[in-house]
């Protein structure tokens, strides 16, 4: 049976129409699947800039938690140094009170004899030498003088052996120093200070625990008691 034209022409349309609506599926497909991959796209990019906020932010954070800390670390260095500052002037106050009283023994004679003679005498005994020079201050020469009178025959009788004594005329102690005396071996190389000065120096190294604890309270952080 032969077709007619307009057999043929409907056909045409059909297939035209089939092909058409294959197209148009195909089109959804597509645009479906691209807005899936678009999505996913999204939400990775998405997900990898909050990431990198979120370490950026975290990053932050650590640098700001370290920055306090040492800010901390500073102001704690900063008030233990005001603290031992005022500690040690504290204490320098305390030696100097102390060395304008020592200055006051001078001034009685009668005390200040009596420290001479002991102060000669431990020289003495520390070198145990035959012949010992003796520098005082020039203000002192003859209250030295009978101290060392006094002390030789003590010398002899403790040490059983004879010792020449001189007063250096020359060479004095500052006269400004509170007292005391430096004795010296023959050859001036070997020397004992005896002065006041430095016998208030060893006793405040000798007392320098025993005065913090008196003024400052036992320290916590000591393990070990002298």
């Amino acid at each position: 049976m032969a077709l007619t034209d307009a057999d043929v022409q409907k056909q045409i349309k059909h297939m035209m129409a089939f092909i058409e609506q294959e197209a148009n599926e195909k089109v959804e497909e597509i645009d479906s699947k691209a807005e899936e991959e678009f999505n996913i796209e999204k939400g990775r990019l998405v997900q990898t800039q909050r990431l990198k906020i979120m370490g950026y932010y975290e990053k932050k954070e650590k640098q700001i938690d370290q920055h306090k800390k040492i800010q901390m670390s500073n102001l704690l260095n900063q008030a233990r140094l005001k603290v031992l500052t005022s500690r040690h002037d504290m204490i320098t106050d305390l030696l100097n009170d102390a060395r304008q009283r020592l200055a006051e023994i001078a001034k009685d004679p009668a005390a200040y004899s009596t420290l001479l003679e002991g102060l000669l005498l431990q020289g003495f005994y520390q070198l145990l030498e035959p012949k010992v020079t003796v520098r005082c201050r020039q203000q002192d020469v003859e209250m030295v003088q009978v101290a060392v009178n006094k002390n030789i025959m003590k010398y002899k009788e403790a040490v059983k052996s004879n010792i020449v004594v001189k007063i250096d005329r020359e060479r004095f102690l500052p006269s400004d120093i509170c007292g005391g005396v430096e004795v010296y071996n023959d050859n001036g190389k070997i020397k004992v200070s005896n002065t006041l000065e430095n016998r208030l120096e060893l006793m405040a190294q000798q007392m320098m625990p025993e005065i913090k604890v008196h003024l400052f309270g036992p320290n916590p952080n000591r393990k070990f008691m002298d």
